[in-house]
């Protein structure tokens, strides 16, 4: 089992600790008190990063997600694990398995869709009996749209449908993006989904574009709807919500889809590319509209805060469900939100 969640130095592995966001969670964790434990599968890159690392030495240990003993030893006095290393089709399950032994919460930032369908199919009844708690796509696709349009549901227990537009000033995608993107291509056999009439449906034709009103100052801009993110997951399993659709802007998703746009590169002290982002979450029900903005600066640095604010809330109780849960079925999303003031601005509107 995990140390005892009360000690001052509450330990955390972070599985995929060299990667770009693993980068930023570990340096979250040590920003809030927490003592990361590195863990990677590539025993030089995992040296490299954690004699790098500034402040008190790093705590690094080599596993690989075909070797569960290793898995074991990563985790052995860990309180949590944050899983950050993609494609999450190959690392989550056998990353959840290890923690279920272990005996502690596991988060991850995954935005697969497929991936997170799986850890809710496949962990869901296991984690609830074992009173363990998953929470995938704790990050900036799926928990951070998923808290929004729970935020902006408010004291509504259904609505008709939610819609979540993402204007990014630009998307220069990481190595692990590509990746997890090809992987999720494979799976779909080159089809696009989307999440309509109560589930996800498999489509072979072309992504509609359209235009979308986001607050100002950016405006009304060219976006593809349909563009699915890991929220037509996330939102429904908790939420009564028949129609997710979630929306990106052209220029973002030309970018991403483009080979050769450059991965990003930091322009702060806090590592941070110059990337900045509103996210604009609409529910509707009756003819009533409700709305949650959310802007701040770089989609893959900001997913540290939102993993880490999770654990956090998890090993000091403030949770609301045991099993694999989504963000806005674990925490109190109206809280959680405003407890990252310091990385995002959130505006409730209706």
């Amino acid at each position: 089992m995990g140390t005892a969640t009360g000690s001052k130095r509450r330990t955390v592995a972070v599985f995929g600790a060299y990667g770009h966001t693993g980068r930023f969670v570990v340096a979250e964790l040590r920003a809030r008190g927490f003592h990361p434990v590195a863990v990677g599968r590539d025993a030089g890159k995992l040296r490299a990063f954690a004699a790098a690392e500034p402040g008190p030495a790093l705590d690094a240990r080599t596993a690989s997600v075909d070797d569960a003993a290793s898995l074991d030893r990563a985790l052995a006095g860990a309180d949590a694990v944050i899983n950050c290393a993609g494609p999450f089709a190959v690392t989550a399950a056998p990353v959840i398995e290890a923690a279920l032994r272990a005996g502690i919460p596991y988060v991850d930032v995954a935005a697969e869709i497929e991936a997170n369908v799986d850890t809710f199919a496949h962990f869901t009844e296991r984690a609830r009996a074992a009173g363990a708690l998953i929470v995938p796509a704790m990050a900036f696709y799926g928990g951070l749209g998923d808290l929004l349009v729970t935020a902006a549901m408010g004291d509504w227990t259904a609505a008709d449908e939610a819609h979540i537009a993402y204007g990014l000033s630009g998307w220069h995608p990481t190595a692990g993006t590509r990746e997890a993107g090809a992987v999720s291509r494979e799976r779909r056999d080159g089809r696009r989904v989307r999440y309509a009439n109560g589930g996800l449906e498999y489509r072979d034709d072309a992504a509609p574009g359209l235009k979308w009103s986001f607050p100002e100052p950016m405006g009304t801009r060219a976006v593809i709807g349909e563009f699915s993110m890991a929220d037509i997951v996330t939102v429904p399993s908790h939420l009564s919500v028949p129609d997710v659709t979630t929306y990106m802007t052209v220029e973002a998703a030309g970018e991403l889809a483009d080979p050769e746009t450059p991965a990003p590169t930091a322009s702060d002290e806090r590592g941070r590319s110059e990337q900045t982002f509103l996210v604009d979450a609409v529910v509707r029900s009756g003819g009533v509209e409700r709305r949650a903005v959310a802007r701040g600066q770089d989609i893959y640095a900001v997913s540290a805060p939102l993993a880490v604010e999770a654990v956090d809330r998890v090993l000091t109780g403030r949770t609301r469900a045991k099993g694999v849960v989504s963000a806005g079925a674990a925490f109190d999303a109206a809280d959680f939100l405003r407890a990252l003031s310091a990385h995002l601005t959130v505006e409730l509107v209706g």
